[in-house]
């Protein structure tokens, strides 16, 4: 059995906004401003982030979602790249579905690039089926964005 990483969970604060703005530079090619973090945590009633810490309390990785009604949507996810293929999106992931039942959730939704192969992996390993497909959603390039879900326990 593999060990995992020892890290914890904990809900987003204002404090970790220019961590998370800069895990999205290291992520994405068009990654949220930090400003749009703050709107998020501070206006958006059904915003939920949820952060990864290491032993040190350093932030590796971040997941935000909406939850409205009895939906999930997940809105971004990240992990740093020195932290990839640990399993950390996985239980991040994971950590995500439980919060969302928890504010209660039935299903949650999220989009995913087609050529993002090891993303759209794991979310079928946590139950999520492909329903649907947004066409030239990514503003950098036009991707097509398929849409995943998964109804909840």
């Amino acid at each position: 059995m593999e060990q995992q990483e020892a890290v914890g969970f904990r809900f987003m604060t204002l404090a970790d906004v220019h961590a998370v703005a800069e895990l999205e530079r290291l992520s994405f090619t068009t990654p949220w401003p930090p400003d749009a973090f703050v709107n998020e945590l501070t206006r958006n009633p059904n915003a939920r982030y949820v952060v990864v810490v290491n032993r040190e309390n350093k932030v590796i990785a971040y997941c935000g979602m909406w939850v409205v009604l009895d939906e999930a949507h997940i809105t971004n996810v990240a992990v740093h790249p020195d932290w990839r293929g640990k399993k950390i999106g996985e239980r991040l992931m994971r950590k995500m579905m439980e919060v969302a039942v928890a504010y209660g959730a039935k299903s949650m939704t999220l989009e995913v690039r087609p050529s993002n192969t090891v993303a759209r992996r794991l979310y079928a390993k946590l139950g999520f089926e492909e329903r649907g497909l947004r066409k030239q959603y990514y503003s950098d390039n036009n991707e097509d964005a398929i849409i995943m879900w998964v109804t909840l326990q």
